[in-house]
């Protein structure tokens, strides 16, 4: 029997990781009572997913909206949980569910890392309807209870590039079956698993190369700036930011750092450790260093745990990524290229990236803890998703943290 503090809600999930995320929350929502539907766009969708109520959409893009608000009635939806907010189908869903005021639960990685798990309602990032107001977080931690003792998930690179491997095969093999279905990613299933299988063969290789970079740098103790790159893929890029890609952000922090930054100085840039090896990024980071020449000035590291890196650095260069709240954490400087819900007065450097180089504003730290602090008790929640353990954690505090919405709503 339901609680009356846990009243049943009739649950919609969209996309989520490529992966068995949105399974393992399916079952714990299941057995906390509430009715859970799932939508499949596409064979990946439904290979993850093998529980009841799965719902093949075959609909075009333009069909979906109308489509997607028939579902919600027939199905007497009254919660849609979803992993990322920016895929096409996911904002026009979103702009659905508001019209008709259904709560959207929007899940993606954590604001802070590592092991947080995003989890937030009505969107995120620069969707977020979080304020920008410093003191307004100041106040609202004074409220607040401290944190209780957070303990760090493990995680697996192998595991979640196999299972991006298995998602993206399960796709190209069944779109005959799902022909209307564009994924929202730019490459095709079969360039972007290429593209995993060569960096997976490749990674003793990249290792051994980070390695030699970082012990040369800790010997000639040159002073360096961090770029910590982002998924070119990443529609934070595409709807947050000034940019079209990555490249083009590249090309504009090389070129600032060359005109602005001390000639004592270096550039490290670092790859993201999910980028799929599609682009040769570390290619035309050279390129463009020795277009405005700086070549000898120019670090490309291809892996590598990015805490020590982030934290002998003088500054962190970031568009949006939450990279940059984990050098905020330690003090690091930061400035913002794009949108970001942590670029706020007195945290993140308000001067704009040619300023930053010779004036970097070290953040104050009782403006980014209370920050810290308000987005732990509204939008963060433990957990990972590349271990069972961490899978396990952010679907029980997932649930938790849903039931309680929930009972208020309720």
């Amino acid at each position: 029997m339901q609680s009356q503090s846990r009243p049943q809600r009739r649950v919609l999930l969209l996309q989520g990781l490529m992966g068995p995320f949105f399974r393992r929350l399916g079952q714990g929502l299941i057995k906390a009572g509430h009715d859970v539907f799932k939508i499949n766009f596409n064979g990946g969708d439904r290979l993850y997913w093998r529980l009841p109520n799965g719902i093949d959409y075959f609909g075009t893009l333009a069909e979906w909206p109308q489509a997607f608000a028939q579902i919600l009635a027939d199905k007497q939806i009254t919660d849609v949980i979803l992993f990322g907010d920016c895929r096409d189908h996911h904002m026009a869903a979103t702009k659905v569910c508001r019209e008709l005021r259904i709560p959207v639960h929007v899940f993606e990685e954590g604001y802070i890392r590592p092991d947080w798990v995003t989890f937030e309602r009505d969107g995120v990032n620069g969707h977020s309807t979080l304020p920008r107001d410093p003191q307004w977080y100041i106040d609202e931690a004074k409220k607040l209870p401290p944190v209780e003792q957070h303990k760090a998930m493990p995680s697996s690179f192998r595991r979640r590039a196999t299972e991006g491997l298995i998602y993206n095969l399960a796709d190209v093999l069944t779109r005959w079956r799902y022909t209307n279905w564009n994924n929202h990613r730019p490459w095709h299933p079969v360039v972007e698993g290429m593209g995993w299988w060569r960096k997976l063969r490749r990674r003793k290789e990249r290792e051994a190369q980070a390695n030699i970079l970082l012990a040369r740098l800790k010997e000639a103790a040159q002073p360096y700036y961090l770029f910590p790159l982002q998924l070119d893929s990443d529609a934070q890029i595409r709807l947050h930011s000034p940019f079209a890609g990555i490249a083009e952000a590249m090309k504009v922090v090389i070129g600032s750092f060359a005109a602005h930054a001390p000639e004592h100085t270096r550039l490290m840039i670092k790859e993201h450790p999910l980028d799929n090896g599609v682009r040769d990024w570390e290619l035309i980071a050279r390129d463009l260093a020795a277009r405005f020449g700086v070549s000898d000035r120019i670090d490309y590291l291809p892996s590598g745990d990015i805490v020590p890196i982030a934290k002998h650095s003088l500054g962190m260069v970031t568009i949006n990524s939450t990279s940059g709240t984990l050098g905020l954490s330690m003090g690091v400087p930061a400035v913002v290229l794009g949108t970001a819900i942590y670029d706020i007065p007195g945290i993140t450097c308000q001067e704009g990236l040619d300023a930053f180089w010779r004036a970097p504003l070290t953040p104050d730290t009782a403006t980014f803890e209370a920050f810290r602090r308000v987005l732990i008790e509204r939008c963060l929640i433990p957990g990972g998703f590349f271990s069972d353990e961490a899978l396990n954690t952010v679907v029980r505090h997932a649930i938790a943290r849903f039931d309680v919405e929930a009972s208020i709503k309720g």
